[in-house]
Formats: C-alpha cells, structure tokens, sequence
C-alpha cells in the first residue's frame, strides 16, 4: 500500500511543477464536461497531447482532482482485486476529490469494473486512452452511454502557428510569407506536441512508433511477432494514401490468412497510428474490403525504419487534409469516404452525415497553372463524384493556384488555398 501511495504522490509532484497558462489552448478543451455524471474520455494516439489537455483543464477549472497514471510500469502490473487500494491510495494522497483523471486506462486489467464503481459513487471521471477498442468494445459493453467520447489529434496546423508565434491576422507581406513558410514546416514535420522544438526528431518518432507497438497492440492483442506487425506498421506509412491490399500483406508477411492480415491492420489502425478510409459503396462488404490509408501525422511519414522517403508534397497535403477532416467531425453520424469508380475518375474525400455525403473534396498541390490532363483529372472528378452521390458541395484544396469559383455543368466548385481552408473553417 505504502508503495502505491508513493508512486500516485511522486505523480502529484511531477504535475504540480507543470505551468499549464504558458500552454496554447486546443478547442477540444471545450469538449470535456467536468460537471456531467458521464465518463469524460479523450482517446487518441500515443503523445498526441491527452494528458496534458486534462490536467490544463482540471488545473484551470479549480475543482479538486485527484491523479493517476496507469501508463507507469508499476502500475501497469495491478490486478482486479487491487484496485479497491489504489481508491484508497488516491484518498490517502489527495484527500477527499471530486474529480478522478486516469490517465492511459486501458493498461489496467478489469478497468470497466473500476470505472463503474466510481460512477456509482456520484465521482467526475476524466479518463485518457490510446486505442479505439477503449471505445468499440469496453466502453459499449461496461459502460453504455454514460460516457461522453472526445477524439485527440496531433496539433492541427491552428495549434501549430500558435505554438509557433506565427501571425494569423496580419494580411502583409511578411506575415503571409512567414504562414507560408509554417505550412512547408507543418507539411515536411507534422504537429506531434513533443517534436516542435527538438532539432532532430527521428530518434523521438522511432521510439514512440516502438512504444506505439509493444504497448498498444502487441500487449494489448498479446501478438506473439512484434517485428512482422512492425514491418506492417511501416509498410502502411510507407504508402500512405494507397488503398490497402490486404492479400498483398497476407503474401508479403507470411501470414497464415487474409483474416489474419485484416486484422494486423485493424490493430494498427485502432492504436490511432494510421486512419483507413473506405470506399464509399452502399454495399457493406465493398466499405470493409476497400480501405485507403492515412498516417496520424505527417511526423511518421519520414522517421521510421527502412523508410521510403518522398518528397512529393502533393501526397504530404493530402494526408493533413485527411486528418483535418477527421479532427473536424463533430458528430458519430459523421464519416470519411473517397470514391472510385473503374478508373473512370476518382475523389480524394467524400463527407457524409448519417450515410449522406455532404461536401466532395479534391486535394492538389499546384494549381497555379494545371495542365489540361491535371484540370479534366480534378475538376472531372468532382463533377461525376457529383452525379453519383448527388452532392453540390464541391470543393478543391490546393497549396498554389487562384482562389475562385469554377462553374461546370451548372455546378459551382470552390477553389481553396490550404492555407486558408485550415486556418478559416
């Protein structure tokens, strides 16, 4: 018990000593309700800023909390019947609390049973994790809708001109080049809290894509071949913004199944390292076969082992694109498409709201001066995504070119810069 009550009170140290108003603020600080009697759970990818969140807004809000981070390798070794010690532990270290933040949760056996107790206690819970089946599978089935769901992403390009001191208001010269210059920075590094101010961030990356795969999938799935998933891992980075050929990774990875191959990936994914798209179809089984993929930040995009380096900055964008829209969605309703059809056109993204697509988006890098084939690819695009989904709200992201209306077939489609389009919306 004494050991227990030292390592929650060396945390309560380690957090006191944290100056929480130097720290930018992030929007989703407004999703946490410290009030609601629901489980208030930020879920996202490993070091994408979870923790820190909760605490600056603990911290600022007054309420008396108490802390517990389970990621800590003492911890992580508790069992069921242990947990009863460490409420008593907490007390013992914070006094009588009002609000309980536990950090990285899913790294306690029988943490549901845990959750459901301090519920029925009338106890504000503020809980982190680093894997989605915190949500599709404990969550749904312990703790059916008593808990409000709050997705984490690395710092959007907003977050990262803030940290940054870069001017978003000023319309001179110098301000707009010095926008310009962060979206290169923003595009070649990604926004991965830790790596902002570090000269050389490929040793962070490689340990955090390591810690990403021990503790949040092999120990998670209890998967015997760290070094296959890991080669899976890169290999997804490597071709981001491909779809996934599923038999492909079957055959390359030795693999016993097609299911087997699925699932590595569904692992990878759920651990917020990458994000599959799927083909929008209305028929199911073509949404669960054809998936592309995007990884969680452009940080992974060149930091890892055996990498494949590109410097096409067209593919960059389109990645943040990607994660942006995901960061944007607001409600469960709310999903991520691309469309294909045959090779007959193709659009990069494809918004929908409860199975409706609501905007079709196209991503290129320069369009200052599109060559014939590259305007009919894009704007084409568009129009027959518009005729199959009968959606009108057309839109194309580019880093260079015009921003202006382009009318076809009495369809309005909206050129945006990127730059503007993540700073504006």
């Amino acid at each position: 018990m004494y050991q227990l009550e030292q390592i929650i009170a060396d945390q309560k140290r380690e957090l006191l000593t944290t100056d929480f108003s130097s720290l930018v603020t992030r929007k989703e600080e407004k999703e946490i309700d410290l009030d609601s009697p629901l489980a208030q759970i930020v879920i996202g990818v490993r070091r994408s800023g979870k923790s820190t969140l909760c605490q600056k807004v603990l911290v600022e809000s007054g309420v008396h909390f108490a802390y517990i981070n389970c990621d800590d390798v003492d911890i992580v070794n508790l069992k069921s019947d242990q947990l009863t010690k460490l409420q008593e532990s907490l007390l013992a270290v914070y006094g009588p609390y009002t609000h309980l933040f536990i950090d990285e949760i899913q790294n306690i056996d029988h943490w549901p049973l845990f959750v459901n107790k301090l519920l029925r206690q009338k106890i504000h819970l503020i809980i982190t994790g680093s894997n989605a089946n915190l949500l599709s599978n404990e969550l749904s089935t312990h703790i059916t809708g008593r808990y409000n769901e709050i997705h984490l992403y690395p710092f959007s390009f907003e977050d990262y001109c803030r940290i940054k001191n870069v001017n978003l208001d000023e319309q001179s010269t110098t301000a707009i080049g010095l926008r310009r210059y962060a979206l290169n920075e923003y595009l070649a590094n990604g926004g991965m809290p830790e790596t902002l101010f570090l000269n050389r961030a490929d040793k962070y990356i490689h340990s955090l894509l390591d810690a990403i795969i021990n503790k949040d999938i092999c120990r998670r799935y209890k998967i015997k071949y760290k070094q296959t998933l890991q080669q899976i891992a890169t290999g997804l980075l490597d071709n981001f913004g491909q779809e996934v050929n599923y038999s492909e990774v079957q055959h390359k990875y030795h693999l016993s199944t097609i299911h087997t191959a699925k699932n590595y990936v569904s692992y990878i994914d759920k651990a917020y390292l990458v994000r599959l798209v799927p083909r929008f179809s209305f028929k199911s089984i073509e949404r669960q076969t054809f998936r592309k993929v995007y990884a969680i930040d452009n940080a992974f995009l060149s930091n890892h082992d055996d990498v494949l380096q590109t410097e096409n900055k067209g593919w960059r964008l389109e990645n943040i694109i990607a994660i942006e829209l995901f960061r944007r969605m607001e409600y469960s309703t709310q999903q991520l498409f691309y469309l294909w059809e045959n090779r007959n056109y193709e659009v990069d993204f494809a918004v929908a709201d409860s199975g409706k697509i609501t905007e079709l988006i196209q991503v290129v890098y320069d369009f200052s001066q599109p060559s014939q084939r590259l305007y009919n690819r894009e704007i084409n695009g568009l129009v027959k995504g518009a005729a199959a989904t009968r959606c009108n709200h057309l839109t194309l992201i580019m880093m260079d070119g015009e921003e202006q209306d382009i009318v076809v077939d009495n369809l309005t489609i909206h050129c945006r810069l990127a730059i503007n389009w993540l700073l504006v919306d």
